[in-house]
């Protein structure tokens, strides 16, 4: 099979996109593997599908596989480049599209200076909505992680994360704990790992361990993750610039209730043609 994709980035995060709008697309766990892989494939933190929606409300189906080849709910960084990438392609002439994922409707924008806007919805904390082994709703809950008791924020963004506070995120032990933290058994469907770093109301600096696909240099929902827990805790403001390792991004968040606005870039790196 003759794959044709395209290489993009959000901050850094880096996705192979694929239209299966125009061409037919059945890919294996894997096949999938293959692809992400930066040795034996294209590489990339994630598969973005680009398909005819099946809800009547929305103008396009957007499926994410991670590198481990395990379908997820939601990829904020993803959700630009895909709206940056139906436009380039002529998909749509459109430049505020309505997008299906497994977790709902969403609706990007591109800006005209080029960085596209997300409205990602509004954040989920009740326990069984994350999902979260908790008896109730907390603003912080003490997770045991190896004997280590740590303070987080657990939320859903249409996926779920564990924001901790940390004093510096550049000595923080994203690698070693990262995992440990995605795997708990207290998220019976894994969990992203967050560890924000508090600069000033408005700016915090940010390392996110991803489930399925480890550390990024940027996480879309979990930036808007931590911004949403940095408010609910009383740290921060309600627009918050989000440094990661690949780049700036804006979040806005009103309170509960209402949707969580993310702006970022979306770029094309290359484009290309794969035997699988």
């Amino acid at each position: 099979m003759r794959l044709h994709f395209t290489k993009m980035h959000g901050a850094g995060n880096d996705f192979v996109v694929i239209d299966a709008v125009n061409q037919s697309i059945d890919l294996s766990t894997v096949q999938i593997r293959r692809i992400a892989d930066r040795h034996f494939g294209v590489g990339c933190d994630q598969i973005l599908l680009v398909e005819r929606p099946v809800n009547p409300e929305a103008d396009f189906r957007y499926r994410i596989f991670n590198a481990d080849g395990g379908e997820v709910e939601q990829c904020g960084n993803g959700a630009r480049c895909f709206v940056r990438f139906v436009v380039d392609k002529g998909l749509t002439d459109k430049t505020a599209i309505t997008v299906e994922t497994r977790s709902g409707l969403i609706q990007p924008r591109l800006e005209t200076d080029g960085r596209v806007t997300v409205n990602m919805g509004a954040p989920r904390f009740a326990p069984a909505d994350i999902p979260f082994d908790a008896p109730s709703r907390m603003p912080t809950y003490e997770l045991d992680v190896d004997g280590t008791k740590l303070v987080i924020s657990a939320l859903s963004m249409g996926n779920p994360h564990a924001v901790q506070v940390v004093d510096n995120v550049d000595t923080a032990p994203v690698l070693q704990q990262g995992p440990l933290i995605e795997n708990h058994a207290r998220f019976p469907q894994r969990v992203n790992a967050g560890y924000m770093q508090v600069v000033d109301r408005s700016h915090i600096r940010l390392r996110v361990f991803e489930r399925g696909t480890g550390e990024t240099l940027a996480c879309g929902t979990g930036a808007c993750a931590a911004v949403v827990a940095g408010i609910t805790r009383g740290l921060l403001d309600s627009r918050v610039d989000v440094e990661t390792r690949g780049g700036v991004l804006t979040i806005e968040w009103q309170g509960e209730n209402t949707p969580v606005m993310m702006t970022g870039p979306a770029e094309t790196v290359f484009e290309g043609t794969l035997e699988l």
